[in-house]
């Protein structure tokens, strides 16, 4: 059997217990960018396949395909052996079926670029963009520098850069010891 997620095992199993295989309502916890990412997966899959919704028969729709008509999401023999039940290979597909969905019939589809993480960058005039700064410099800055410039305490200007910079921005925090100094930290000039 397929490797599939809680949430895709349920949407397929109440699709299966519907004479016409429709997967709508999706769960109520599955909602905006997660029930599209979900439904977007399976869809790649082939789990699941959009079809012209019939409203008059009370149809639920999925989306609007821009032209007034809107299609429905129905689980495919693919989807349905997935969670482990056979189907006779007769079964046509329901009418109004599409192979696959194109760019122009899925425009509420989330692309590549739009569901990878975005690059986080500090707001200009905050004090994570002068801590940056101050960083940045050729001389870098000690603690004690940072904490008189943001009025930050010394656990946070630490909590500051190994979490917001390090790992949140993935910036590469140096620190060497300096004589009449202390501890300097540097960021590499951008």
């Amino acid at each position: 059997m397929t490797k599939l997620s809680d949430t895709q095992a349920i949407i397929l199993s109440a699709a299966a217990q519907r004479e016409d295989r429709i997967a709508l309502p999706l769960p109520e916890s599955l909602r905006g960018g997660a029930a599209a990412k979900v439904v977007g997966a399976m869809l790649a899959k082939n789990f699941l396949q959009e079809v012209d919704a019939d409203t008059r028969k009370g149809e639920l729709m999925w989306r609007e395909t821009g032209d007034g008509h809107g299609v429905t999401l129905v689980a495919t023999d693919a989807g349905l052996a997935a969670i482990g039940i056979e189907t006779e290979d007769a079964n046509p597909a329901p009418a109004g079926a599409t192979d696959a969905p194109t760019e122009e019939a899925a425009p509420d589809t989330p692309t590549v670029a739009e569901t990878a993480p975005k690059t986080r960058t500090p707001r200009e005039g905050t004090k994570q963009a002068t801590l940056i700064a101050m960083l940045r410099a050729p001389d870098g800055a000690t603690i004690e520098e940072i904490m008189a410039a943001t009025g930050w305490q010394s656990h946070t200007v630490r909590g500051a850069m190994a979490g917001a910079l390090k790992k949140k921005l993935g910036l590469e925090v140096t620190s060497e010891k300096v004589e009449d100094r202390g501890r300097v930290y540097k960021l590499p000039a951008a």
